[in-house]
């Protein structure tokens, strides 16, 4: 695996006066420490027999990368140990392409009492695996993106894994493509089944911009041309045409900027990594794809306690005697 670059997104400056943007600072503490607390609960919610037999001495473990990805989820690994009183060290910053050739890389090394290090090794990896795995293949997007003149955005979608949304909408920025929308409550997206409930796309999207108003975005999903330009008359900032394949996405986006040149055209639907740069064309303002937080590999990571004479990088067994 090859990156061609970083992450614009993962740490850039404004101007030479302004501080660097870092794309932690928009993770709330408050918010972390809830959700790794209940991570930590969910995984020990009584006994800690194996605390009991390694006890409180200080030590040190490395957290090794096992496999090609781009490193992701720093916060949220942090925000893990914090709450058991440890200290991490990272050894790279979070959005780096690392690819181990011969053996792991060390990633980072953590220090604590033992048992602490314990109770958030799992919670902790199965943190920054995911993460990193989706950051690895948002940066491949990203770099398909920028291999072209295309103007517009890669972009992920709302679904998402259940308790795990912040986690996953984070990495994909650290992957260097949009999150889209977070939420229900971020932007209104009228689809197929509020169309049909409202009976129409004008008025869906006439009762939508009553409660929106004017600081909410709405987004229409269509299945046609007509569909389209009845969402743009509507008023909709938006329109998504839905599971277009590219020779009938580009005349179509072309007729809807010709007459509405201020509206955004997303294209979304069954589209794949290697089919990304099919959809992409000069009226094509977003492409979203669920794969970037539904058919992602994760990132293989391991954790190991540092003990003299014991080698962390766990080489695997060739003979049984």
């Amino acid at each position: 695996m090859s990156f061609t670059r970083n992450s614009k997104l993962m740490m850039m400056s404004r101007t030479s006066e302004d501080a660097e943007l870092v794309l932690a600072h928009l993770i709330h503490p408050v918010t972390v420490k809830e959700m790794v607390r209940r991570w930590l609960e969910e995984d020990t919610p009584s006994f800690d027999y194996g605390g009991f037999v390694v006890g409180e001495r200080e030590q040190s473990a490395v957290l090794l990368c096992k496999s090609a990805g781009v490193l992701a989820g720093v916060p949220f690994f942090n925000a893990i140990f914090e709450e058991l009183s440890c200290t991490v060290d990272w050894q790279v910053p979070e959005g780096t392409p690392l690819e181990p050739v011969s053996e792991p890389i060390t990633v980072a090394i953590v220090t604590g009492k033992v048992r602490h290090l314990l109770l958030g090794e799992r919670v902790a990896l199965n943190c920054i695996t995911r993460a990193s795995g989706i950051a690895t293949q948002a940066r491949r997007m990203s770099d398909i993106a920028q291999g072209t003149d295309w103007h517009g955005e890669v972009a992920g979608t709302r679904k998402t894994t259940p308790g795990f949304r912040l986690v996953e909408k984070y990495a994909l920025l650290v992957g260097g493509i949009s999150t889209h929308r977070y939420d229900l409550s971020s932007m209104i997206m009228l689809k197929d089944n509020h169309i049909w409930s409202a009976g129409n796309i004008t008025q869906a999207v006439k009762d939508a911009k009553r409660v929106g108003g004017f600081c909410t975005k709405i987004e229409v999903e269509c299945r046609s041309v007509e569909e389209a330009l009845e969402a743009a008359g509507a008023g909709a900032d938006v329109v998504m045409l839905d599971n277009f394949e590219p020779q009938a996405l580009h005349p179509a986006a072309r007729v809807i900027k010709d007459k509405f040149p201020h509206i955004l055209v997303e294209s979304s639907g069954g589209i794949r990594e290697d089919t990304l740069y099919k959809y992409m064309g000069p009226h094509v303002d977003v492409i979203s794809l669920s794969i970037t937080t539904q058919g992602y590999q994760t990132v293989d990571f391991s954790f190991k306690i540092q003990k003299q004479g014991k080698n962390p990088h766990n080489p695997r067994v060739q003979t049984a005697l």
